[in-house]
């Protein structure tokens, strides 16, 4: 190849095919099954999704095109076609049964609880469409939500795509500066917002930020609306109203409004290393289709199916996979406020055990936090009508998927290990459950339609076991369409990286990755976490992989540091298990662990134990931090995603 790629250095030799029951009922039934839905989309697959787009999704007029891909970067899909997502998520629905099953199940952190049917969620979306109308939000103008986990925040996300008004949900964990960059960039007209969120068994005070976000500067928000839900008080001005009111005389009638395809949807912020976030534009039609089809196959969604994505709704997996993806399937999906904290470690499952749960999605964040807190609590409840695990947001390591295989999943539920981003708009490489052979912290193979390869800078495809950079060679109806306002900075960010190959563009995800003698993909982690250790390019994901295949460690990161013989060396941040303490000793076992595991080539330099590690709220670990800690720089960047500061001055205080 024509320039060092990313060594990869893990090996996983065990394979878990599907049980023959799994497999019998599922929507896709074998490897077979799965091959021709891949080669038939990649012949034509224009006609792929053409075909899909016509059966599975109501047009109110059926496009011109399926794809124009004239002027690439920039993708149209079903030009012309006229659609609307909150229709497709409820009122195809309601001539059927599925009218008076349930939509949304809701649990708050305290204990409350609530179901929407199809047709109440039909009801209270018109209705706060309805809302949003009469504070004079028009199609296409702005609204802001920035709300904690409770039925609203959906209600608001469907009322404004059925009139056209495109949504900005910021997470309700961002600081009030964070919220408001996001709210001036969008060109937000009306923020939806709550007096506050349970978490932790505290109160995140919401309307305050949103507040001190307003009081920083001028915005072209003209009004505030605000769901009573902790109740505790708040100031009130002339500007914000309570939804509560609003939603009282609201009428239920409000008819889906005709959407081109390509109208935008939605602008979803995602953070970059460094300066101003990016605003990344979802538009109707292909992502409609895009996130329907993957989670009715990637979760084998059936009709009886309790279906849970434990992610907020301020991040893309939120939108795709708590709300619009299985709505739009009919399925019933569940919303949860809290998370584990002290008070009840084992909320998660209590949750699973109240609402018999049958597909749960998590993040590999997570479930090393609860093998962290000891395989009690999930013994104790009843998890029997779990049959589907997956995981999102980064790669999840070989011992941590064992773990959920056999104590959560009871070694009978399949698990869909994801790969895909805030970009990509829903999931671009998984097991499809009833078909795929999987490999712990292997996410397996691309989606019917996906192309996915892995390649060198110059855009040659890697061979088998050789790391590279992860990459897509064709448009997809859910990929982003631009940066809000910023095209240039689109087409840079993802698409000059890797030059177009036979004037085919092609997307480069950020990942480095290799495909092993099956095919499958294993994601090795961003590329800018990539250590170059004596001119090896290690991906950080297998040397923590190793790491926590050590009894004592339940979590690590693996960032390198400026070394004046090797270039870099490898530091470890180790995160304990609760009945081990941090000592040389164990310090020089774990380095040996690593050695035995992979090879003196991985061998970390140091080992620094931390309590915790520095996470976004969404959960992903921020090794660009600890690599300015590893290095002993000021840390640099964007701070604002990150969800608990004082980790962060702990590490310092340790360093």
């Amino acid at each position: 190849m024509s320039q060092p790629t990313i060594e990869s250095i893990l090996q996983e030799e065990r394979l878990f095919p599907p049980t023959a029951e799994f497999s019998a009922q599922a929507r896709i039934k074998s490897l077979e099954e799965y091959k021709s839905l891949y080669d038939r989309a990649k012949a034509d697959p224009l006609k792929f999704w053409s075909e899909l787009a016509e059966q599975e999704l109501h047009w109110f007029q059926k496009w011109d095109t399926v794809l124009d891909w004239s002027n690439p970067p920039f993708a149209k899909w079903f030009v012309n076609g006229k659609i609307n997502l909150s229709y497709n998520c409820l009122d195809r629905h309601l001539d059927s049964d599925r009218r008076n099953k349930p939509a949304i199940v809701w649990e708050g952190e305290p204990g409350d609880s609530k179901t929407l049917t199809y047709a109440e969620l039909h009801q209270e979306v018109c209705k706060f469409a309805n809302v949003l109308k009469s504070l004079g939000v028009k199609k296409g103008d702005g609204v802001g939500i920035y709300m904690p986990m409770v039925p609203e925040a959906a209600i608001a996300m469907l009322a404004c795509a059925r009139i056209g008004a495109p949504h900005s949900v910021v997470f309700g964990g961002f600081s009030a500066e964070a919220l408001r960059d996001r709210l001036v960039d969008a060109e937000v007209k009306v923020v939806v917002t709550a007096d506050g969120g349970w978490r932790k068994d505290a109160i995140v005070p919401l309307k305050p930020q949103v507040d001190k976000a307003l009081a920083e500067g001028t915005t072209s928000v003209e009004k505030v609306v605000v769901v009573k839900r902790t109740a505790q008080d708040i100031a009130m001005s002339d500007r914000d109203l309570w939804w509560h009111d609003l939603i009282q005389d609201a009428s239920a009638d409000c008819p889906a409004e005709p959407m081109d395809s390509e109208d935008m949807l939605f602008i979803l912020y995602t953070s970059g290393s460094t300066g101003k976030p990016k605003g990344v534009v979802h538009t109707t039609g292909g992502y409609n289709l895009y996130a329907h089809m993957t989670a009715q196959w990637i979760f084998d969604l059936q009709e009886n199916d309790v279906y849970w994505c434990t992610a907020d709704v301020g991040w893309i997996t939120g939108h795709s996979y708590v709300v619009y993806g299985p709505l739009s399937n009919g399925a019933t999906t569940v919303m949860y406020e809290g998370a584990p904290r002290a008070s009840n470690p084992g909320c998660f499952w209590d949750v699973i055990e109240k609402h018999k749960v049958s597909i749960f999605y998590t993040a590999p964040t997570a479930i090393r936090a609860f093998i962290k807190m000891g395989d009690d609590h999930p013994n104790s409840r009843d998890l029997s009508s779990l049959r589907l695990l997956g995981t999102v947001g980064e790669p999840i390591n070989p011992e941590a998927w064992m773990w959920y295989h056999t104590i959560i999943g009871k070694e009978k539920c399949p698990i869909v290990d994801t790969w895909w981003q805030t970009e990509t708009g829903g999931i671009m490489i998984t097991a499809l459950p009833g078909a795929i052979p999987t490999k712990p912290g292997s996410a397996t193979l691309p989606f019917p339609g996906i192309l996915a390869d892995i390649v060198d800078l110059d855009g040659n495809s890697a061979g088998v076991n050789e790391g590279g950079y992860l990459a897509v060679r064709y448009p997809w109806p859910g990929m982003m369409r631009t940066v809000y306002k910023d095209p240039d900075r689109f087409r840079k960010t993802y698409w000059e990286h890797i030059p177009p190959q036979d004037g085919q563009y092609i997307y480069f995800a950020g990942d480095g990755a290799r495909r092993d003698e099956d095919g499958y993909f294993w994601v090795m982690g961003r590329v800018d976490d990539v250590i170059n250790v004596a001119g090896h390019r290690l991906g950080t994901m297998e040397v923590e992989s190793a790491l926590v295949s050590h009894p004592a460690v339940a979590e690590a990161a693996v960032v390198g540091k400026p070394d004046e013989i090797k270039g870099q060396d490898i530091v470890a941040f180790v995160t304990l298990e609760g009945t081990y303490q941090p000592s040389e000793d164990l310090a020089k076992e774990l380095k040996k662990h690593v050695v035995g595991e992979i090879g003196a080539i991985a061998r970390p330099g140091e080992i620094r134990f931390a309590d915790a590690l520095p996470k976004t709220r969404s959960g992903k670990i921020m090794r660009r931090l600890l690599r300015d800690l590893a290095a002993g720089v000021e840390i640099s960047g964007d701070t604002s995603t990150l969800e608990d500061r004082s980790v962060l001055e702990k590490l310092r205080e340790g360093a």
